[in-house]
């Protein structure tokens, strides 16, 4: 498997950045994290949030994760907070 350019990389770091300043102004968020790559279980540019005071994933971060072209990857369910995780 080819290496992805580095067009390609800061495309999607710029798009996963995007997402994430989205989601702290739009919803009650408790973590935002964005991780590269190198470090994401996922192998790629990778969301990592955790909601506060919702069930499921609301459609509005559904709408910037969408507007952004990244792609909802499953997160088991916690106690009392919505965990999203979304790669580019």
């Amino acid at each position: 498997m080819s290496k992805p350019s580095v067009s390609c990389t800061v495309e999607n770091r710029q798009r996963v950045q995007r997402a994430a300043r989205a989601l702290r102004e739009t919803v009650p968020t408790v973590l935002v994290e964005t991780t590269p790559p190198v470090r994401s279980e996922y192998d790629a540019w990778t969301l990592d949030a955790v909601l506060r005071d919702c069930e499921g994933v609301p459609p509005e971060v559904m709408s910037e994760l969408a507007l952004a072209g990244l792609t909802l990857q499953p997160t088991p369910s916690q106690a009392e907070h919505q965990h999203v995780v979304a790669t580019a």
